[in-house]
C-alpha cells in the first residue's frame, strides 16, 4: 500500500487495515512515465472579454479549448480553480478503447485514439500512449453471444474488432489462466495513455493556437445578461463571454447551482491498485494487452514491469460520495484522494488472482481511490442546456480520458457550425429535468456503476429509481396490463399483454428455457406481504382462525398449504427463521392489516406480542442458521459454509454449480465457517471483526449477537481449516480489544423440530 516510507502489502494478503494514502499523490504521469511538462501559470485573467469561457481544466475542458482554438476561434479562455488535471483526470487509469456497446459513441472513441496517436508530434509534448490492444474475456456462453451481437454492430464502423479463440487470447496474454476462457473480443490499437501528460499536450496545443489557459482562477458567480452573454465573476475580476461551457467535473454541480440548475451528478469512489515489478511481466518481450474480465468485473493492464488492476464493484458494495451532492464539494478538494478500502474490492482481487495467477505473489505499491463523477445512466451530458441561453455542458464523464478528444472535437464543431457533426441524442443534457431527484440520481448511479460489466441485452430495462414523478394519469390503471419502458423520466408502455402472453423480463426465465423445466414464473413481489408467527403457542393461536388441521401429523415441517385464516386466503409454510415452531403466511398486501389484526386478537390469551429483526437475528444464530450476505455470499461456497447437508452430488441432475462444487471438494478447503462463543464484557460481536490466533489475524467473523437463551455472546467466523476444530481457542477483536473465543459444536440451541424428535425418543434436548 502507498504510504510514506515504502510500506507494501502483497496482493494475496491485501485484506485488513489499510493506511491512508499520502495526499495529494503525484499525478500518474509523474509516477509512471517521464516527460510530463511542468505546469506554469500565474493567476491572472489577461482579458475582460472572450468568445468562449470554459470552466474546468480537466482533460475534457482542455480538449475543447484545443479544438476551438485550432479551428480558428479567437478569444478562447479556460479557467481552472486549482491546477490542470485536478479532480478526476490526474488519478485516472488512462484506458483507451475503440469499443463501445452503443453506436455513435464509437465515433468519439475512434477520433480520440487517432488524435492521441499524433498529438505528441503536433505539440512536442510526450503523452505516454501505449497501444498493445485490449481483450474482453468471455467466460460464459451468454457472454460469447453478447460478443457476437457486438460484432454484428461493428461491421459498419472503421474500428478494428475481432472475436478471437481462447488460443489467440493466450497467445496475446500468456499470463492468463485459460480454464474459464471461451473467447475474446479483441481491439487492436486499444491501450492506455498517461492522463496528466495527455492534458498537458492538449494544453500546449491550445496555447499554440491562441487559447488562454488561466489557473488558479476560481469562478465565484455567473450572471446572464439580457443579450444572451455572460458575466463570469472571479476573485481577479469579471470576464464577459458570448458563451460559457461547464467542464468542471465533480464541481459541475456547483457551477450549475450558480444559475439555478441542479445537474444530476454524483461522485463514485473508484479504486485501482498498482503492483511492484513482477518477474514474469518483466520477462515479456512485448507489452501485454489490456484485459477486461467481465465476469470478474475488473480491468487489468501492464504498468511498467508490474500490473495495474481496477474493479467495478457491485451496486451493493460500491460507494457514493453523496455528501458532496447534499453539502457541496469541500472547498479545498483538488488533487486529494479518498480512503482506500481493499476489503470492498476483495472479491474482484480474488477473481483477478484466479485469472492472472502471478498477481498472487505481487506486492501492491500504490492504491488509488478517487472520485469519478457519474450521471444516472453513466453517460455524459454534452451540449447546450435548455432554458439557459449560451450555457453549454460537457459533464458527467465516467470515462473522460477516452471521451476527451472526441468530445472536444464534437462540441467544437457544434459551437462553430451551429449543429453537431452527428447525432448523440443519448448524451443530450436535457434528457434530465426537475423530476431527476437526488434520490433518483444516487439509485441510478449505483445501479449503473454496479452493472458496468454485466451482460447487456437488446431492449434491456433497468428499474432502479423508478417510477419517478413522471407518470401519467393512466399509469396506475395500466401498469399491470403492460410492460413499461423508461423514456426521459416517463413510464410508457412498451407492449400490452394479451391472454397467454409472457410478461415481464427474463434474471430466472433464461434458466427455465435453457433447462427445459416445467415451471411457471411470475414476479409478485410488489403484490405479496408476509407475516411470521413463531413460538410455542403459534399452532394454538392459528388453529383458532382456520378449519385446516395444523397438527404436527397433518401439517409437517417444511410443508406448504393454501388455506384461509379468518376468511383471508394465505399460502402457509411451516417454517421459521427463529428455529422455533412457526409459520410464514404469504398473502395479498392489501390483506396485511386484516390478517395481522385477526392473529393479534386470537393470541391475546397466550400473550402474543411483536418481535423485530434484531430478536430474529439472535434466535437464528442460536440455532446456527446461516444468513445470505453474511455467512453466505458470492465469496463463499457451500462446503466452507458448512452446508454440505444440503448438497447431493450423487443426484442424477446436473444442477447449476455441480461441477464447480466437485472441483472445490477435490481440491480441498482452505477455510471453514466455525461457530464461536465469545467471552465478552459490555460489547458483542456484530460481524466482520478480526479473528486472531498467536498474534496474527487469521480470519473474520461474519455475524454475531448476544444469546439471551444461553446468556452468551455468539459469532460465526471463517478461519483456516487447520484451526477449525471444536475446542480450538481463538480471539475476536472488538473495539480494539481481543476477547477469548472458543469453537463449539453447533447449534447452541436445538431447533423445535429436533427437540420434538428427541422428546419422542425419550431423550432430553439440550440448550
Amino acid at each position: 500500500l502507498y504510504s510514506p516510507g515504502r510500506r507494501r502489502a502483497a496482493v494475496g494478503s491485501a485484506a485488513g487495515r489499510h493506511p491512508r494514502p499520502a495526499r495529494p499523490l503525484t499525478p500518474r504521469g509523474a509516477l509512471a512515465r517521464p516527460g510530463a511538462a511542468p505546469q506554469t501559470s500565474s493567476p491572472s485573467l489577461g482579458k475582460d472579454r472572450a468568445d468562449t469561457v470554459i470552466i474546468g481544466g480537466g482533460c475534457v475542458g482542455v480538449s475543447l479549448a484545443y479544438h476551438l482554438a485550432k479551428a480558428g476561434l479567437k478569444d478562447v479562455v479556460l479557467l481552472e480553480k486549482s491546477e490542470l488535471t485536478a479532480g478526476s483526470t490526474w488519478h485516472a487509469a488512462g484506458l483507451t478503447t475503440y469499443f463501445h456497446p452503443g453506436i455513435n459513441l464509437k465515433k468519439i472513441h475512434y477520433y480520440s485514439i487517432k488524435l492521441y496517436e499524433k498529438l505528441e508530434e503536433e505539440t512536442g509534448q510526450a503523452v505516454g500512449f501505449h497501444q498493445p490492444g485490449s481483450i474482453r474475456i468471455a467466460s460464459t456462453p451468454t457472454r460469447v453471444d453478447e460478443f457476437k451481437y457486438q460484432m454484428t454492430r461493428n461491421g459498419w464502423h472503421s474500428t478494428e474488432q475481432y472475436l478471437i479463440t481462447p488460443e489467440k487470447v493466450q497467445e496475446l496474454f500468456p499470463l492468463l489462466k485459460m480454464d474459464k476462457v471461451l473467447a475474446g473480443l479483441y481491439n487492436p490499437g486499444d491501450g492506455h495513455i498517461d492522463p496528466y501528460s495527455l492534458t498537458m499536450a492538449l494544453a500546449a496545443g491550445a496555447r499554440k493556437y491562441g487559447a488562454q489557459i488561466n489557473y488558479p482562477v476560481q469562478v465565484t458567480n455567473l450572471k446572464s445578461r439580457s443579450d444572451g452573454t455572460w458575466e463570469v465573476e472571479t476573485p481577479l475580476g469579471i470576464i464577459q463571454a458570448k458563451r460559457i461551457v461547464n467542464t468542471a467535473g465533480f464541481w459541475a454541480r456547483e457551477i450549475g447551482k450558480m444559475i439555478g440548475l441542479q445537474h444530476p451528478l454524483i461522485p463514485v469512489h473508484h479504486q485501482y491498485v498498482v503492483t511492484s515489478t513482477i518477474p514474469e511481466v518483466k520477462a515479456l518481450k512485448t507489452e501485454l494487452p489490456v484485459i477486461r474480465d467481465l465476469e470478474g468485473s475488473y480491468y487489468l493492464r501492464q504498468e511498467r514491469d508490474g500490473l495495474l488492476f481496477g474493479p467495478y464493484e457491485s451496486e451493493e458494495k460500491m460507494k457514493l460520495q453523496d455528501s458532496w451532492v447534499t453539502d457541496g464539494v469541500p472547498p479545498g478538494f483538488g488533487k486529494e484522494l479518498f480512503e482506500s478500502d481493499l476489503d470492498r474490492i476483495m472479491e474482484h482481487i480474488e477473481a483477478a488472482m484466479e485469472m492472472v495467477p502471478v498477481l498472487k505473489k505481487a506486492d501492491i505499491v500504490n492504491t488509488i481511490a478517487g472520485p469519478i463523477t457519474y450521471s444516472p445512466d453513466i453517460l455524459p451530458m454534452v451540449g447546450p442546456h435548455q432554458g439557459v441561453r449560451n450555457y453549454w455542458v460537457a459533464i458527467g464523464f465516467g470515462y473522460g480520458i477516452i471521451h476527451a478528444g472526441g468530445i472536444g472535437k464534437y462540441l467544437s464543431d457544434w459551437i462553430l457550425e451551429g449543429e453537431p457533426p452527428f447525432d448523440l441524442i443519448e448524451l443530450d443534457p436535457n434528457r434530465y429535468g426537475k423530476w431527476t431527484t437526488t434520490e433518483y440520481t444516487a439509485a441510478k448511479a449505483r445501479e449503473s456503476y454496479g452493472f458496468n460489466n454485466i451482460v447487456g441485452y437488446p431492449k434491456e430495462e433497468r428499474f432502479a429509481g423508478r417510477p419517478t414523478e413522471r407518470t401519467s394519469g393512466l399509469y396506475d390503471l395500466l401498469k399491470s396490463k403492460c410492460s413499461m419502458g423508461f423514456h426521459a423520466g416517463w413510464e410508457q408502455p412498451h407492449w400490452f399483454y394479451k391472454p397467454g402472453d409472457e410478461t415481464g423480463y427474463k434474471w430466472i426465465e433464461e434458466e427455465v428455457t435453457r433447462g427445459g423445466y416445467k415451471v411457471d414464473i411470475e414476479n409478485v413481489t410488489d403484490e405479496i406481504g408476509v407475516l411470521g408467527v413463531a413460538g410455542p403457542y403459534a399452532r394454538q393461536i392459528l388453529q383458532k382462525l382456520t378449519r385446516e388441521d395444523l397438527s404436527d401429523g397433518s401439517f409437517k415441517f417444511l410443508q406448504s398449504k393454501q388455506l384461509k385464516l379468518s376468511d383471508i386466503a394465505v399460502t402457509a409454510i411451516r417454517i421459521s427463521y427463529t428455529g422455533e415452531l412457526g409459520w410464514e403466511l404469504y398473502h395479498k398486501k392489501e390483506d396485511s392489516v386484516a390478517l395481522y389484526s385477526a392473529i393479534m386478537e386470537a393470541g391475546q390469551k397466550e400473550g402474543i406480542d411483536n418481535f423485530g429483526t434484531y430478536a430474529l437475528n439472535a434466535l437464528r444464530l442460536e440455532k446456527g442458521f446461516r444468513a445470505w450476505g453474511a455467512e453466505m455470499n458470492c465469496d463463499t461456497n457451500p462446503w466452507e459454509a458448512g452446508l454440505e447437508y444440503f448438497v447431493k452430488l450423487n443426484k442424477p441432475a446436473d444442477f447449476t454449480g455441480k461441477q464447480a462444487l466437485k472441483q472445490i471438494k477435490e481440491k480441498g478447503l482452505k477455510r471453514r465457517l466455525v461457530y464461536l462463543t465469545v467471552d465478552t464484557d459490555n460489547v458483542d460481536p456484530e460481524g466482520n471483526e478480526s479473528v486472531w490466533h498467536n498474534g496474527k489475524v487469521i480470519g473474520n467473523t461474519t455475524s454475531g449477537t448476544f444469546s439471551y437463551s444461553a446468556q452468551q455472546s455468539l459469532a460465526f467466523a471463517y478461519v483456516p481449516t487447520e484451526l477449525s476444530k471444536v475446542g480450538q481457542k481463538l480471539e475476536v477483536e472488538l473495539l480494539g480489544k481481543n476477547y477469548p473465543a472458543t469453537i463449539i459444536q453447533e447449534p447452541l440451541v436445538l431447533t423445535e423440530p429436533t427437540r420434538m424428535r428427541l422428546q419422542k425418543k425419550g431423550e432430553s434436548p439440550k440448550i
